[in-house]
């Protein structure tokens, strides 16, 4: 269901679970209101119109953040994030593999510097196949689904999203959010295997599977836009 309120779309999606009325502005600008069952129109455009104002703030910020992501220099020292965490760039003149990440630090050979861009995505791309993977087998035993298996590439604004013949697809950014909100994305998506679209039913199996998911869902709602651009 879509609520139009002057010039805003907002996805209005039903939870038994909620007792009040909730606003989200998505990492790709969307909106979505949360809502309790059986909350009549008026009150969802009242209580939307009452937080107009925060709405347009929020997506200026985002579309803000998008222009402004600062591309990496690749330079000594730089900070390149994993798992929540940021790690020192390291330039050296001899190392086998262009880039390699070991003892906490990223170590980029310095004549790859001009391709350094495509070799972090492939670094991100190969660890977060490794790392998503064992979440994947992890929470498919407990949510009792089995996933045909994972892909990790670029998926724009998503995080992730359940393909085709039950494959599980993530962003390579993935694996440069902290570890529990990563493992909320493998959730979310695996649940999906149960249940294919946003319903009270879909939220209420992710529930029991992470009970602490909507501090997780909200933090990547109001930070995933803080990934940087590499």
């Amino acid at each position: 269901m879509t609520l139009t309120v002057d010039d805003l779309t907002i996805t209005v999606s039903e939870s038994t679970h909620r007792k009040t009325l909730q606003l989200t502005v998505e990492r790709d600008q969307s909106v979505v209101l949360t809502t309790p069952p059986n909350v009549s129109l008026q009150r969802l455009e009242a209580f939307v119109r009452r937080k107009q104002a925060w709405i347009y703030q929020k997506l200026a910020e985002k579309s803000l953040m998008q222009k402004q992501v600062r591309q990496k220099s690749y330079v000594q020292g730089e900070g390149f994030l994993y798992l929540g965490r940021h790690h020192r760039l390291n330039l050296v003149d001899e190392q086998t593999a262009p880039l390699k990440w070991e003892h906490g630090r990223f170590h980029l050979r310095r004549d790859a510097r001009l391709d350094a861009r495509r070799h972090f995505i492939r670094w991100y791309s190969e660890r977060g196949r490794q790392w998503l993977g064992q979440r994947v087998k992890t929470f498919a035993t407990r949510l009792e689904v089995k996933p045909a298996g994972i892909k990790v590439q670029d998926l724009g604004y998503r995080w992730g999203s359940c393909g085709k013949g039950d494959v599980l697809y993530f962003h390579w950014k993935t694996i440069m959010l902290p570890a529990r909100i990563a493992e909320y994305v493998v959730v979310h998506e695996l649940v999906h295997l149960h249940e294919p679209n946003h319903s009270d039913a879909f939220w209420r199996r992710l529930e029991r599977a992470m009970p602490d998911y909507a501090s997780r869902k909200q933090w990547l709602a109001e930070h995933g836009m803080d990934v940087e651009g590499i």
